[in-house]
């Protein structure tokens, strides 16, 4: 029981931690801070972290409900999460160079750091996905607060870490997260397609 617990955990908090992209966030919300100490960069930090955990929280809760609402079957929700994934994980590969793409208020509030840059569509996308699985809310929420205790770690040791990999080791670990979220993309579009064939197509 504790290790098929352990192991749906594990499975849930891994792609959530991709999604978050914590490394490739990184630059980012430095080059935002740039005029603030390394503590008040840290305060600033886990504020929003903080806000992203409880809006990915929030749409874990009440996504199952708002699906029933709608009128969205799973299958539609899983497509829809990999199609996102895709796109994200391509960008992540395959970044764009755009000189104005971290300007932001000197103190940024909840805006861009904890949305869109860790609770963005694809995670809570996939938070409603896992959470209309019927996987179990503890799993589920260990799972997002395990991936999120991992993002915490990487960004309050961000200025140190920054320096220990340089920009091109950042984006090397950007990249592989790419790689690797396009597997899981790819799957999360094959659960969809499949349950739409087994649970709607079939009479």
């Amino acid at each position: 029981m504790n290790a098929f617990f352990q192991t749906g955990v594990f499975e849930i908090a891994f792609p959530l931690f991709l999604i978050m992209d914590p490394l490739g966030n990184l630059p980012v919300c430095l080059s935002m801070l740039k005029d603030f100490s390394p503590r008040r960069q840290r305060r600033i930090l886990l504020r929003e972290l903080l806000f992203a955990l409880f809006i990915t929280v929030l749409f874990m809760y009440l996504g199952a409900g708002l699906m029933n609402v709608l009128n969205i079957h799973q299958s539609t929700l899983r497509i829809a999460g990999g199609v996102i994934l895709f796109i994200i994980s391509m960008k992540m590969i395959f970044p764009k160079t755009d000189g104005n793409a971290t300007e932001a208020e000197k103190d940024p509030f909840i805006v861009p750091i904890a949305v869109p840059l860790f609770a963005g569509p694809s995670l809570l996308a996939a938070v409603m996905v896992y959470g209309s699985r019927g996987d179990g809310n503890l799993t589920v929420l260990s799972g997002v607060l395990l991936a999120w205790g991992a993002s915490v770690i990487i960004m309050l040791t961000g200025p140190a870490l920054a320096r220990l990999l340089g920009q091109r080791g950042l984006r090397a670990c950007e990249r592989l997260m790419g790689l690797i979220l396009i597997l899981l993309s790819v799957q999360m579009l094959e659960d969809g397609i499949a349950y739409y064939i087994n649970h709607l197509l079939k009479p």
